[in-house]
């Protein structure tokens, strides 16, 4: 089934769909979320997508990230793939949004109005392969040096995201 990003305006006005790829090679401006989700003892949760994703394949990057299909609120869409990913319910709360881009190699673009929610959750994870490799938990003072030290280890855009979220938090 073909995977549509719906196409917004930066006021998060509809502008039409897009066939997620194409809209990756255009760089255009689409609707997407992040989770970011932390144990009782503050660590936050990692994923490293799937060998086989078309872009972005072996990095680690925060616990989901995606894009609401149209209809779909943003809330519905993070929850959705928090199932379909790893395999978990979670009560997310929504805690601020923004624009980025990013190049993310192979002349794709991350170009998105990013919702970003956060979570808790411990462990008891059932990982889709196909979408993912392995989680983690991590300090924020680890995966900040980790990310100094191996910058190519981690996705361009969870790297934007986390700077933003710093920023709020």
């Amino acid at each position: 089934m073909e995977e549509l990003v719906v196409l917004v305006n930066p006021e998060d006005e509809v502008l039409g769909l897009m066939e997620k790829q194409q809209a990756h090679i255009n760089g255009l401006l689409h609707r997407a979320f992040s989770v970011f989700l932390f144990n009782s003892k503050g660590e936050m949760l990692l994923q490293k997508r799937a060998s086989g994703k078309y872009h972005s394949p072996n990095q680690w990057t925060n616990a989901v990230c995606s894009h609401p299909r149209e209809g779909e609120t943003y809330l519905e869409g993070a929850k959705r793939r928090l199932n379909e990913e790893l395999g978990i319910e979670v009560e997310l709360s929504e805690k601020f949004n923004f624009i980025y881009k990013a190049d993310v190699g192979g002349g794709l673009w991350e170009h998105e109005l990013d919702h970003v929610f956060v979570g808790n959750h411990e462990s008891d994870f059932n990982l889709n392969k196909e979408e993912v490799e392995e989680v983690r938990f991590i300090t924020m003072e680890s995966l900040d040096k980790e990310i100094a030290e191996a910058p190519g280890n981690f996705t361009e855009w969870f790297k934007i995201i986390l700077e933003e979220y710093k920023h709020h938090f």
